[in-house]
């Protein structure tokens, strides 16, 4: 049977494995994301609290996601992705065993939360690397925007699932679900024959591989360009969990209920982003594809300083998923298509590293804002960042192109 277009890379089999297993641990990703957030506020009821968790969790990124890339070089990248599933499986299932016992504490979250931390920082270079190796480049975008809508679809799912299980069984049940998801995930890697062997490299120390990649990234401008635009995005723009409650609550007077529905709105766009990208006929990454989803994204974000209808809200937050969406997976894309095979899964580590490494900072920063000036101002700023990066790194990179085309 013939595939459509859009889903190509599906015809790879390792892939297909992959891509199935994937979909059923997201959504219980996102249902223990949901259940540990409200964990948190039951044992504590402190907003402060809840932020320092998610710095625990996310601050490991900035610390050995680059590691973790090198690790990626030098070992099979399935027995790699085998191992943090494994550690972040037994994590899930501490959490729901201590809750069941009834003797969690806030500590206890804020540890495993740390080592989740790690694990994923350790996880999401490796499979990031790992997807071309299951379908090759020519496939890699379609993958890629794959990828882009299980993550998207299990984020509107996964926490509609958990609200349920947490209002009927409380959240142990959520974190339970969560790990035996990670089971689907270990079975496809274990049916699957590609193992991602690491390739020949000139560097022997860690040292010389982070010299070796971040030298590498900053002398090409195309790689250049799509670092430093998915950076200064990432840090003024895409902090939608910040901003959407922030909306939701203070501007347009929402409770839970219309918060979620944004959210959803959000989550929905960016699935269509996802799909759109996957049915593009291209094969390789669009320059054009990187600088519209970044600006459009970006001037999403600055007209929400505007908004005082809920459907206008909702309107452009789902302009602003499929935007999002078209953003990150072309940056991802060329990387993987332009770097040598040697050196992909440090570059990738790049990728993580400005694109989730930089999640407490901005949401920090757009945090501070809003309470300092208020959510249409912290909008705005945000937005209008966003959208003088693109310009003057565009500028940049048109003059670079010009001086030295790729």
């Amino acid at each position: 049977m013939r595939l459509p277009y859009g889903l190509r890379a599906l015809r790879h089999r390792d892939y297909r494995l992959f891509w199935f297993g994937q979909l059923v641990s997201r959504i219980g990703t996102w249902m223990q994301s949901v259940a540990q957030a409200w964990l948190v506020l039951e044992l504590t009821n402190s907003p402060l609290r809840l932020g320092l968790i998610s710095t625990l969790q996310f601050s490991p990124v900035l610390l050995f996601a680059f590691l973790g890339g090198v690790i990626s070089d030098r070992v099979r990248k399935k027995r790699l992705i085998m191992a943090t599933q494994v550690a972040m499986m037994f994590q899930a299932f501490a959490l729901s065993a201590l809750v069941w016992s009834g003797h969690v504490q806030y500590w206890h979250v804020a540890v495993l939360a740390a080592l989740y931390g790690v694990a994923n920082a350790m996880d999401m270079p490796a499979r990031q690397s790992y997807v071309v190796e299951l379908t090759g480049k020519n496939d890699l975008m379609s993958a890629i925007a794959l990828n882009s809508a299980i993550f998207n679809s299990a984020r509107v799912i996964g926490p509609a699932i958990a609200g349920m299980f947490i209002a009927r069984y409380g959240t142990g049940l959520a974190f339970f679900v969560n790990a035996v998801s990670f089971i689907a995930v270990l079975i496809a890697l274990w049916a699957m024959r590609t193992e991602g062997e690491p390739h020949p490299r000139e560097a022997t120390t860690i040292r010389q591989e982070f010299v070796q990649s971040v030298t590498y990234a900053a002398r090409m401008p195309r790689i250049r360009f799509a670092l430093g635009t998915l950076l200064f995005v990432s840090l003024f723009v895409l902090n939608f969990n910040v901003v959407v409650p922030l909306i939701a609550r203070d501007v347009l007077g929402q409770g839970a209920h219309g918060f979620g529905f944004l959210m959803a709105a959000l989550g929905i766009g960016a699935v269509l982003g996802a799909l759109g990208v996957a049915s593009a006929n291209l094969s390789r990454p669009s320059m054009r594809v990187i600088v519209a989803g970044a600006a459009i994204v970006s001037a999403g974000v600055f007209t929400l300083a505007l908004v005082k209808s809920f459907a206008l809200a909702a309107s452009v937050l789902l302009v602003s998923g499929m935007a999002q969406i078209a953003f990150t997976s072309s940056v991802n894309s060329m990387l993987q298509v332009s770097v040598p095979d040697a050196m992909r899964g440090r570059v990738m580590s790049l990728y993580v590293l400005v694109f989730v490494g930089v999640t407490p900072a901005g949401a920090f920063l757009i945090g501070t804002l809003a309470e300092a000036f208020g959510v249409p101002t912290a909008c705005a700023v945000g937005g209008g960042f966003g959208l003088l990066s693109v310009v003057v790194l565009g500028a940049v990179q048109t003059r670079a192109t010009v001086r030295s085309p790729q």
